[in-house]
């Protein structure tokens, strides 16, 4: 977090202000100088910025487990867990230098929270044509909601459960809605994400869903949710942990039925691409579609609310801290 302009660089890209978490549990807004963009490089002017309410808690409150810090690293973050860090991963903004064909373009970076930042080119995405940047920011969910529905091998007709009406969750049933004849409900106890559901085109359940059902993703960051969709599932049925617990441990009831209905529990996670796609997806190629998959404007119903980047060092505990927070969009 040097003041200095790096040796071998003009500072033409100047300074940023970014946000660091000093220690757990506190964050501020801090000054630092950027570099120019190399050949292989970009400069963004930052428009828009996502938080992640499940991750950036995590990280925040110092509870990433040491074993997973370096699986944990975002590919510009800076510091480290165990502090100071800088973290974030939905970031969309302007390249304003960098190569010609990109200039002026609205591009999408796994950065964290800052108002300008140089980046490799290979890690910003184009938007396409007619995504609003504000909705871009959902990019990153998007693409682990993705991942998750290609983990849980949802196929036309099945009847599908998801735990959690969290972003990811509302995702992850958004996207097996729109599989041919599937059933899919959407379950959380909170009965106020009913209206996020019906936005969604989803069904819904607040409390005694009985199942059974083919598939279940549980993207409620809770073990009981996971006890649930055990009880409920069908003869063979597949179960996909989507959720991530930390530093903390998370119970599996494997007893009674368990295993003479022949259960699967798999887990998934956004670092690696599913066997049943890697031979032929990127990570690249993964970000560029689930890009595509916003374009559904009902898709806004997940931005819960929308702070200004100066007022986000008061704000973000409280965006964190709140049962109410989906993906909380920042404005630059």
């Amino acid at each position: 977090m040097s003041d200095s302009t790096p040796a071998g660089h003009t500072g033409i890209s100047g300074r940023a202000t970014a946000l660091w978490f000093p220690e757990a549990g506190r964050c501020a807004l801090r000054a630092e100088a950027l570099p120019d963009p190399r050949a292989d490089e970009a400069l963004v002017e930052t428009l828009y910025s996502g938080v992640s309410r499940g991750t950036e808690t995590l990280v925040f409150m110092g509870k990433v487990p040491e074993s997973e810090r370096a699986r944990m690293r975002g590919p510009n973050m800076a510091g480290d867990f165990t502090f100071p860090v800088k973290y974030g991963y939905a970031a969309v903004g302007r390249v304003v230098a960098g190569p010609g064909n990109l200039i002026g373009r609205h591009v999408f970076c796994l950065h964290p929270h800052q108002d300008r930042f140089v980046a490799p080119v290979a890690m910003l995405s184009a938007l396409p044509e007619g995504l609003a940047p504000e909705r871009a920011v959902l990019a990153a969910n998007m693409e682990t909601a993705l991942n998750i529905v290609w983990d849980a091998a949802i196929q036309p007709g099945d009847t599908v459960a998801v735990f959690g009406a969290g972003t990811v969750g509302a995702l992850v049933a958004y996207l097996s809605a729109s599989i041919a004849g599937t059933e899919t409900t959407l379950i959380d106890p909170n009965a106020g994400r009913a209206a996020l559901a019906q936005q969604l085109g989803v069904a819904f359940c607040a409390s005694g869903y009985e199942g059974p059902f083919d598939v279940a993703v549980n993207a409620s960051g809770s073990d009981k949710a996971l006890a649930t969709a055990i009880e409920s599932a069908g003869q063979e049925a597949r179960i996909v942990e989507a959720s991530w617990h930390g530093a903390g441990n998370a119970a599996i009831p494997l007893g009674g039925s368990f295993h003479a209905r022949r259960l699967s529990v798999v887990s998934s996670q956004v670092g690696s691409i599913p066997p049943s796609h890697r031979a032929r997806w990127t990570f690249s190629r993964r970000m560029a579609k689930a890009l595509e998959l916003l374009a559904d404007a009902r898709l806004d119903a997940l931005i819960s609310g929308d702070t200004s980047f100066t007022e986000l060092e008061d704000a973000y505990p409280g965006i964190l801290s709140s049962p109410d927070t989906l993906c909380h969009r920042i404005r630059y």
